[in-house]
């Protein structure tokens, strides 16, 4: 059984950091792309990144790009480092695995997700 456990969120100022962490056991079988996608109140789920399941290609949304870094310590943990917060990237954002190995940043394209972790930016 797939399951993804994100951990790191929090309350930062606006220029602050944070690393989000997302631990993923039960990946026994085939290459699993890595994503993140955040969810902000009254608004859709939207694409944050994403990494190969080797770490050797990456995908970020133009609104985080220059500003956070996704990356692979191991197949199982995948980091997504925030920089430069605003408050703009206040939601809860969540860690999905695709088993095709896309990158996608089409939210149906991957098959599990984590339960979410909240970051708020305060101005």
């Amino acid at each position: 059984q797939v399951q993804l456990v994100e951990s790191g969120g929090g309350l930062v100022q606006a220029g602050g950091s944070l690393r989000l962490s997302c631990a993923a056991s039960g990946l026994t079988f085939g290459t699993y792309a890595m994503g993140w996608f955040r969810q902000a109140p009254g608004k859709d789920r939207e694409f944050v990144a994403a990494i190969s399941w080797r770490g050797g290609n990456t995908y970020y949304a133009d609104s985080v790009k220059g500003r956070f870094t996704i990356s692979k310590n191991t197949v199982y943990l995948v980091y997504l480092h925030m920089n430069s917060l605003k408050p703009e990237d206040t939601a809860v954002y969540y860690c999905a695995a695709d088993r095709w190995n896309r990158g996608s940043y089409r939210s149906h394209n991957y098959d599990y997700w984590g339960q979410g972790t909240q970051v708020t930016v305060s101005s």
